[in-house]
């Protein structure tokens, strides 16, 4: 998954335009709830479970695509 594939995602679920691949998730107003729809949607796009923790760890669009490509391989 790209970082712009993510971002993607976090302009869905943050309901902005206004997200780079450095936007970070939760001082962008997300929550926990939010974050379970970007893990959602990561999990239908790639097949890929990753957990809160993940998101937590790698709260950017590009730091969350790396984490979705390490756990890929």
């Amino acid at each position: 998954m790209s970082p712009d594939d993510m971002v993607d995602i976090f302009r869905r679920v943050l309901e902005t335009d206004g997200v780079t691949a450095d936007t970070d998730f939760f001082e962008s107003g997300g929550d926990s709830l939010m974050g379970t729809r970007v893990l959602s949607a990561v999990a239908r796009a790639r097949g890929v479970e990753l957990s809160f923790d993940d998101l937590l760890v790698a709260p950017t669009p590009a730091l969350l695509a790396d984490r979705v490509a390490s756990v890929s391989r």
